[in-house]
């Protein structure tokens, strides 16, 4: 047992005590389902809790009405702790239920498909669990929790680190619920998000046809270039789109107006910048066939993740000597109903790299540890903006199991476990390693310092360079993204 295993051992009585309030609060955003830079409700049950522990609260960060810091303490190493509370367009969904039934306690369309509503509850619970432990300790440090909106489709990190917002903190820490346990260290892709909205001229379908100019061609000959182009990118570059606007509802009317949304990822920054402008001259392109006329309106943008084996380390070794997830029989009852509903090929991709693990059992419940062997670093094929933070000051992230194992990201079986009790107990162990791992750092900062050399060695002596242009403003409306 590690020393600072010792201390979340000594600090049982708080998290037992603090478990019921955290749980409730998880399921109250659970609850809002808030979409990107709308989480205000969200937002505003973390700055409350948070104040009334005494932490001060610093609202509108980086000028994002749902953006908040809080921090407690006046010297010492500055920790931080990022926190999510965003919800996924179109996947509302009854809680508990094990068909796809939209809810009808929460009728809107987005739902917890990605569970923020546990990872910011989880490292609001860290944060109080350090605070808690420097008081009993009398040891300094300067906490913080980030209230970070919009990582679904709205990169609010990368626009919070455009305004310095993290340009003083020493080490960041963070987990992402999931249905298994372990360090997340794979390295994750760069993005660039746009919409592309085509201008023609309306005209009488059949009447008049040659007096149209038709927006809605210009979309689809923009897709179909687009995908001609698949075959002469990167082979780790992905690009996907969604047609948010086809022009009208009436096939007899050439549309005037019409909009796509394009999502591009590539291996770092500079790939995806590249890709993206040869995704402008297509949309030029059917402009031009079509005699269009096209704008182009930048979304977002967010960095590639940088990993910190250093941190990494430090974390799998908490997680080690904390243990595995504790989860009673109805809750592997239960998580044996939700797998039943899974496809294989889901419970297969989850499975294949933890082979050495499961040894060819397929729990409900995946309760062990995943192997970390820092010399092997993968990509995971998606992005976070939780990346552009790791290259201003050094990261780790976790993956807690909260889920039954395979359930997939962004799927309505994710949001029906969400309030679950599985939920909470993954949500709570996560608190736990999240705090063990940031009490490791406060009794020795030289490993603070041989993290921070880590980073810089891996950024190749170069600075940060935020990939959202200085004259960008934020995403207006909340948008269905990846």
């Amino acid at each position: 047992m590690t020393a600072a295993v010792q201390s979340i051992q000594d600090l049982q009585d708080f998290f037992d005590r603090e478990r019921p309030r955290m749980a409730g609060l998880a399921d109250r955003v659970w609850s809002l389902a808030e979409l990107r830079y709308a989480e205000r409700g969200s937002a505003q049950l973390h700055i409350d809790g948070l104040a009334a522990a005494g932490f001060r609260i610093t609202r509108d960060v980086a000028g994002i009405s749902t953006a908040f810091m809080a921090e407690w303490g006046d010297e010492g190493p500055v920790l931080a702790f990022l926190g999510e509370y965003d919800a996924l367009s179109g996947l509302n969904q009854q809680s508990g239920a094990l068909v796809c039934q939209p809810s009808v306690d929460s009728p809107g369309l987005a739902g917890h498909g990605c569970g923020h509503h546990l990872l910011g509850t989880s490292a609001h619970f860290a944060a109080i669990a350090l605070q808690e432990h420097l008081r009993r300790s009398g040891q300094q440090a300067r906490v913080r929790f980030y209230g970070c909106p919009a990582e679904e489709g709205g990169s609010g990190k990368t626009f919070m680190a455009r305004a310095g917002v993290f340009d003083d903190v020493d080490t960041a820490l963070t987990w992402h619920p999931g249905s298994f346990t372990g360090v997340l260290s794979q390295a994750t892709l760069a993005n660039v998000q746009a919409r592309f909205v085509f201008h023609g001229r309306a005209s009488h379908a059949a009447h008049s046809p040659h007096l149209g100019r038709s927006a809605l061609d210009a979309v689809e000959l923009m897709n179909v270039g687009v995908n001609y182009m698949r075959e002469h990118m990167p082979a780790d570059a992905r690009v996907h789109y969604a047609v948010t606007d086809s022009g009208g509802l009436s096939p007899n009317v050439v549309q005037a107006r019409a909009e796509v949304l394009y999502l591009i990822r590539a291996r770092n920054n500079r790939d995806a910048a590249e890709l993206y402008e040869r995704v402008q001259n297509v949309a030029r392109g059917a402009a031009l066939m079509t005699d269009c006329r096209v704008e182009i309106v930048f979304d977002k943008a967010c960095s590639n993740l940088l990993q910190n084996r250093t941190l990494n380390q430090v974390m799998y070794a908490q997680m080690q000597a904390l243990g595995q997830l504790k989860v009673d029989a109805a809750q592997h009852k239960l998580a044996g109903d939700f797998q039943a509903t899974l496809d294989a090929a889901d419970v297969e991709q989850v499975s294949r790299p933890l082979a050495s693990v499961l040894r060819g059992k397929m729990p409900a419940i995946f309760e062990g540890i995943a192997p970390y062997d820092p010399a092997v670093e993968e990509t995971l094929f998606g992005s976070t903006d939780v990346a552009d933070v790791s290259w201003i000051t050094p990261t780790v992230q976790a993956w807690v199991a909260c889920y039954a194992f395979g359930t997939p990201l962004h799927s309505w079986q994710m949001v029906s476990q969400g309030q679950s009790e599985l939920a909470h107990a993954g949500m709570v162990h996560a608190a736990q390693i999240l705090a063990a791992t940031a009490i490791v750092l406060l009794e020795q900062p030289e490993l603070i310092e041989q993290a921070k050399a880590e980073l810089l060695e891996r950024r190749g002596g170069q600075p940060y360079v935020c990939p959202i242009p200085a004259d960008a403003p934020l995403p207006s409306q909340p948008r269905a993204a990846g």
